[in-house]
């Protein structure tokens, strides 16, 4: 009779154990993975790396918005990117951050500090990009220079 008791309380201790571990794998798969600003360079490296592991996921990140323009047969395309300023070939000319598509956001001034929140997607060249779900203004900014 004892070891059946033991059986029981075993049986449902590992239930119980299943069950936590499903929650915690579902909850941290639709955590948003923040950039943060002591490992920024190291953080937005890991995603164009790899790249697959991050599709799909959300990916939240501060920083100076520009856009360039390209022309096109038809016009012209506008590409918006958040980045910070990083060291670079020739001193501190490199820079470190993501394209982002912005389809239902305000598109900010340039050079503006601002908070984006996007899904991790590829484009058809194979290079990482954000479709933003939120892009907000921040009054207060971050480091714009970043060496990590």
């Amino acid at each position: 009779m004892k070891n059946i008791k033991k059986i029981v309380v075993f049986s449902a201790a590992l239930l119980l154990l299943a069950a936590v571990f499903a929650v915690t794998r579902e909850t941290k798969e639709t955590d948003v993975f923040e950039i943060k600003e002591k490992m920024f360079i190291q953080q937005c490296n890991d995603i164009n790396f790899n790249v697959d592991d991050y599709v799909g996921k959300i990916v939240r990140l501060e920083g100076l918005y520009k856009a360039f323009r390209f022309p096109k047969e038809n016009g012209e395309v506008v590409v918006h990117y958040v980045y910070r300023k990083t060291p670079g070939c020739c001193g501190d000319d490199g820079e470190a951050g993501f394209m982002v598509f912005i389809e239902n956001c305000p598109v900010p001034e340039l050079n503006a500090w601002v908070e984006a929140t996007g899904k991790v997607e590829v484009t058809d060249i194979g290079l990482p990009v954000l479709r933003l779900s939120s892009l907000k203004v921040m009054n207060e900014r971050g480091a714009e220079f970043v060496i990590r």
